[in-house]
């Protein structure tokens, strides 16, 4: 275990995670295109997407545009793939059929936690 797990757990100790948003509404469009595109991007430690894994924390779309602006996370502060993995998260809903332009902002509050995991991933790995 190293100092960003062991800080991890610490926080998670203290405070509770934050609850994952709700979906108000089914998403339509070219919401729903770019939210199958993040359901094809993995974090690469653990074998879930990363929009059912909770790692998109806000997502805007601007059909008429063609705009979409990401706010994203990843499961730790010290994640090897910090550098490079916005740039794949953006370069692939790029390529999204009426995207023109994608804005990918890399987020640490609040930290992550197994709490933001779509009810289908904590099934995946067993943890429900």
């Amino acid at each position: 275990m190293n100092i960003f797990e062991l800080i991890h757990r610490a926080k998670e100790a203290v405070a509770p995670p934050p609850a994952a948003p709700a979906a108000t509404t089914p998403a339509t469009g070219l919401q729903a295109q770019v939210i199958e595109a993040l359901r094809g991007v993995f974090d690469p430690e653990i074998p879930v997407n990363i929009y059912d894994l909770g790692l998109i924390y806000g997502l805007d779309v601007d059909e008429a545009q063609g705009k979409v602006h990401i706010r994203l996370t990843l499961t730790a502060p010290g994640c090897p793939v910090a550098q490079t993995f916005p740039e794949l998260v953006g370069s692939t809903v790029d390529g999204v059929p009426g995207v023109n332009e994608v804005e990918v902002e890399l987020v640490w509050e609040p930290p992550w936690s197994k709490g933001m995991m779509s009810e289908a991933a904590r099934l995946q790995l067993g943890l429900l």
